[in-house]
This record gives structure tokens, C-alpha cells and sequence, in this order.
């Protein structure tokens, strides 16, 4: 089967409103296969909005297979004030598992280098868990470095609430 799937052209193209079911249950999968389906609280409708209304959070691209969506990119721009350019942040990439290996990955991260270029970037920034093997390895093969002197810190829900009604 992968044989065959390899003859088969792989085309990126950017989401449309369309895609938002696709795009959702490929989130699903990233969930499951990062296991991190218990704190998933993905909305349908809010999702739509927030990608595809009239104040885009993010963007996203996405990789078929035959007409058939096999993976996915989120990402949006955040800005360096040390390079003085916009940096393109990979919030999701995900391919199916039985379409990994097959160059669905790459050429998502190919798509995502130039959108970075055309706006001006110099640097993409994403997070891989560090148990993730297969991916950190996927992502020094494309020339890409791990950096273990930042640490990820994030503040949620009570804690957000509580900190914003300090005084």
C-alpha cells in the first residue's frame, strides 16, 4: 500500500472553511497521538471563527493524498524584537500515521518555510514533546535544532483568571 501511495502526487494548499470537519478530526488524531486527548477542548463552530471569520487567529494548510487529506498545518506570526522580523510558530503539524515516511511532513514544513519567507521571517519556531523521538529525529534530518535552554511556561484557566483579577 505505501508503494502505491508514493506514486501518488502530494499537494499543500491553504484551508478553506471547507476543510474546518477534515481539520478537526486530524486535531483528534494529533490528540490521541500526543496524548493529550483528556485536556482537548476543541469547538467546532469556535474553531471555524477563529480560523476562517473575520479576525484570523491562525492559518493553516493542508496535504492530500489523491484528493484525500492525509495531514495538516496550524500556524500563525509572533514577532522577535531581537531580529526585528515576524517568526512563523507551527501551533499543530500532523500527518496520519499509515502516510508517515512518505514525504507528507516535508513538504508541509517545505510550504511552511516559504509562507515564512514571504512575510519577511527569519526563524520558525514549534515544539516537539520530548519523548517524541520520531519527529525530533524528522526535524534535525531537515536541518532544525532542539533548544533546551528555553522552557516552555504556560499559565491556564483558574490560574489565568486569578492573575488577571489582581490589582
Amino acid at each position: 500500500m505505501k508503494t502505491q501511495s508514493k506514486l501518488v502526487r502530494i499537494r499543500i494548499r491553504s484551508a478553506t472553511a471547507r476543510d474546518v470537519p477534515a481539520l478537526v478530526s486530524m486535531i483528534r488524531g494529533l490528540a490521541r497521538y500526543e496524548r493529550l486527548t483528556p485536556s482537548l477542548r476543541l469547538n467546532e463552530q469556535r474553531f471555524r471563527r477563529h480560523g476562517f471569520g473575520r479576525h484570523r487567529y491562525f492559518e493553516a494548510l493542508i496535504c492530500e493524498r489523491a484528493g484525500k487529506v492525509i495531514g495538516y498545518a496550524i500556524y500563525y506570526f509572533t514577532y522577535s524584537t531581537f531580529t526585528c522580523a515576524p517568526v512563523l510558530f507551527i501551533e499543530d503539524i500532523f500527518v496520519l500515521p499509515e502516510e508517515r515516511g512518505q514525504g507528507a511532513g516535508k513538504q508541509l514544513m517545505v510550504a511552511l518555510a516559504r509562507a515564512a519567507l514571504r512575510e519577511g521571517s527569519r526563524q520558525m519556531e514549534w515544539i516537539v514533546l520530548d519523548w517524541n523521538a520520531p519527529s525530533i529525529a524528522f526535524y534535525r534530518r531537515l536541518g532544525a535544532r532542539l533548544d533546551r535552554t528555553w522552557l516552555l511556561t504556560r499559565l491556564t484557566d483558574r490560574n489565568l483568571r486569578r492573575l488577571a483579577r489582581r490589582k
